[in-house]
């Protein structure tokens, strides 16, 4: 084969593969038409395609060159042989020695060891991997760069008419793409069950037409769109002037790429060669998520997280969409996103039946409003906005973290079964709904919910719970573009007071930083940010936002009772430094006459082990104090709660972690302090009955799970289960969990 092949041989073969894909014939005789065009042209002896059947193993689908007998029937495992590398490093492996090659498989029943030469593309779109395209020859040669470049134009077009259905035949590795029920597993963000339809956050836009015969006309289609996006970008930069600076900085970024010219010229030429205007922006965003998932550098993985959006918005332009495709948000929309802001989430207000995410946190922003709306939550679902579709019946369990994309009847009936016992769980609820928290031995717990949303509260009444344990104030700056003003603040903090009718209210001040990020704040790049420059740490360093919050809250009081407390408080000093605050502006509302609180509690959050250790005076000196049992429980075991790894290895009812509460609540009782338990476990029934037993009277938890804490507290003896605790102690239990669980399962 010639060392060079001209533009002109290049749309030659796409010519003839447009051809072979719009002749009228089924998926195989189709597909072993397309190996035959490319081993033609490429001048090889092979070319082989291989697809997957499944996520791991990869299947030979049609072959020139080699045993026809081994079609369907060789398969491979990803990252087995040349081929099942290419596919798991989404690299292109080009040798002229494949036998000696790292990693050659020899696979007897295709006879391929009479070919030396070896070139395996991967077969790829939006840095999803859908196969392999591979030719080989018997003379040992490395395949050229301009050879290399016609096979990766020839697997773009493959990639996109794999994904349109073109190839569809028998068996798993042909079936067709977006129509199989598939399970996704995921980290549980907001637990749960809902059922519904799929509505994507990002309308996916889908390219038609891989493959054009005018070069001129598609290059002239994509300057006259890379010259709008331009354009938009400009605008957006003149509208963000005298704006916070990251945004200033991502549109920057943006601007670069924009006019990036050797983006430009890369899908100029795969245009010159035969490539749809479409299908060479594609072919680029592919490539730059590919080196996103490889990258380890943060910085650079924000970068092509920037030309990734800038190639939707160009996509976006090119085909006309826009952002909206004109598909009607089902009735039960279960909304699929690879992540999403808290002002675009509460956009979408409370309809939502679920929320299923590619990326996220346990502790982001979509996190937070998920539990406000007490919403099931998955996030870290890899995959699952290129595989879902705009109305495919989901299944979420939240419970679980798994997620059920068009699943079969056996699955529903089973999903359906589990939600109908916990309707019929919560309707038992309702007849407890106005009863107190009280155990058979006469102990009463006080139930409380946590929120962050005015649209929370309505659940106060309808959830039996006797107030706000935790009202979480930075929902109301993360969902801004610029800080609010401290009228809005008291407006808002009056609002959620008189919706609560004289019930107690804790008012968390602003926890912000770690995942929490303020859109018009600099983010520190901290490399243990969960540890870092965060919550009560922002406070004491910029108390101006401190000082502001404090005085909306003491006229958002108005004279009526006031509760609030500091997140994250790790040492006395902290809470001395945060409750001056408090006595300056309270001073400071005195002197212009304003009303001031009847009666005042400023507490703290105990979430690192060092607060349970300070010396007697600060729990002498706090109003209250409130468990963070999230973050306390992750810094006690040095378990990242973000990391699945490590986060579900360690139980709640650990013996240590058991025993360091049991301290907290006896130093609380010395001290006649206050003290209650904040976090997803006090919702847990058998945990919060735990809680109970070793001394901690007040739980705060989501709406939803002030039910069947209720239920199992109500008949319940504290008494016996604490004897229960201190028996699994004795006998050098790592856990009550088994004993506990034991005792319940033997009462009436």
């Amino acid at each position: 084969m010639p060392e060079t092949r001209t533009e002109s041989e290049s749309r030659k073969l796409l010519g003839r593969l447009r051809d072979a894909l719009a002749e009228d014939s089924a998926g195989q005789a189709r597909l072993d038409h397309v190996v035959n065009i490319i081993a033609s042209s490429m001048q090889t002896e092979v070319c082989s395609i291989y697809l997957f059947r499944d996520e791991d193993t990869l299947e030979l689908c049609a072959t020139e060159g080699l045993a026809p007998d081994a079609v369907h029937q060789t398969r491979m495992r990803l990252g087995e042989g040349l081929v099942g590398s290419v596919a798991r490093r989404k690299r292109i492996i080009n040798t002229a020695n494949a036998p000696a090659a790292k990693g050659f498989r020899y696979m007897p029943e295709t006879g391929e060891e009479r070919f030396s030469s070896f070139c395996g593309v991967p077969i790829q779109r939006l840095g999803d991997v859908l196969g392999v395209l591979v030719v080989q020859s018997k003379a040992a040669r490395e395949f050229t760069p301009d050879e290399v470049y016609a096979l990766e134009v020839v697997a773009m077009v493959l990639a996109e008419m794999t994904e349109l259905g073109a190839f569809v035949g028998e068996g798993a590795a042909l079936s067709a793409r977006h129509q199989q029920a598939v399970m996704f597993r995921g980290t549980v963000g907001q637990e749960g069950a809902a059922e519904g339809r799929v509505y994507l956050h990002e309308p996916r836009v889908v390219v038609t037409n891989p493959i054009s015969d005018d070069p001129e006309s598609e290059a002239k289609r994509l300057t006259e769109a890379v010259e709008t996006l331009r354009v938009s970008v400009d605008d957006m930069l003149a509208d963000a002037t005298g704006g916070n600076s990251e945004q200033t900085q991502i549109l920057e970024a943006y601007r670069m790429f924009a006019n990036s010219k050797g983006w430009m010229k890369r899908m100029l030429e795969d245009v010159e060669n035969g490539l749809s205007a479409e299908a060479a922006v594609e072919k680029e965003q592919s490539l730059a998520r590919t080196r996103m998932s490889q990258a380890t550098d943060s910085y650079l993985r924000d970068r092509l997280h920037d030309l990734d959006d800038l190639s939707n918005r160009l996509l976006r332009i090119l085909t006309g969409q826009g952002s909206y495709t004109g598909a009607e948000m089902p009735d039960n929309p279960v909304l699929i996103a690879r992540n999403i802001g808290p002002g675009e989430l509460l956009d979408y207000g409370k309809k939502l039946r679920g929320i299923v995410l590619e990326e996220g946190s346990v502790g982001s922003h979509a996190a937070i409003v998920a539990r406000a709306w007490a919403i099931p939550l998955i996030i870290n679902v890899k995959g699952i906005t290129t595989e879902a579709l705009n109305g495919d019946p989901i299944l979420i369990d939240g419970d679980q973290g798994i997620a059920h994309l068009r699943p079969d009847e056996t699955v529903k009936t089973a999903f359906r079964d589990k939600m109908a016992m916990q309707a019929r769980a919560q309707q038992r609820y309702a007849s407890i709904r106005d009863l107190p928290a009280t155990t058979l031995d006469g102990t009463t717990v006080a139930l409380h919910m946590n929120a962050g949303l005015m649209a929370d509260l309505p659940s106060l009444e309808g959830s039996g719970a006797e107030g706000v344990g935790l009202f979480r104030t930075e929902l109301q700056f993360l969902i801004r573009n610029q800080m609010p003003k401290r009228a809005e603040l008291s407006a808002l903090y009056s609002h959620v007071m008189k919706a609560a009718g004289g019930r107690r209210v804790a008012f968390r001040t602003l926890d912000i930083g770690s995942d929490k990020v303020l859109p018009y704040m600099k983010p520190n790049d901290e490399p243990n940010p969960a540890m870092g420059w965060r919550a009560i740490r922002v406070g004491l360093d910029k108390p101006g936002v401190l000082r502001m919050q404090i005085q909306a809250l003491i006229r958002a009081a108005n004279g009526r009772p006031l509760t609030l407390m500091f997140p994250f408080i790790a040492q006395l000093q902290e809470y001395d430094a945060a409750r001056a605050e408090v006595d300056k502006a309270l001073e400071r509302e005195r002197i212009l006459g304003h009303p001031i609180p009847e009666k005042l509690e400023v507490g703290a959050m105990l979430e690192t082990p060092s607060l349970a250790f300070a010396p007697d005076d600060f729990f002498n000196r706090v109003d209250f104090l409130s468990i963070g049992g999230n973050d306390l429980k992750q810094f006690f075991f040095a378990a990242d709660r973000e990391n699945e790894r490590v986060r579900r290895r360690y139980d709640t009812l650990n013996v240590s972690f058991l025993n360091f509460l049991e301290m907290i609540a006896e130093r609380c009782a010395a001290s006649n302090t206050p003290l209650s338990f904040c976090g997803e476990d006090a919702g847990r029934p058998v945990e919060a009955l735990c809680f109970a037993a070793i001394g901690i009277s007040m739980l705060s938890m989501r709406p939803p799970s002030v039910g069947p804490v209720k239920h199992l507290l109500r008949r319940s003896n504290l008494h016996e289960v604490k004897q229960v605790i201190d028996s699994a102690r004795s006998e050098g239990a790592q856990s009550v969990r088994p004993a506990v669980m034991e005792w319940l399962s033997k009462q009436s």
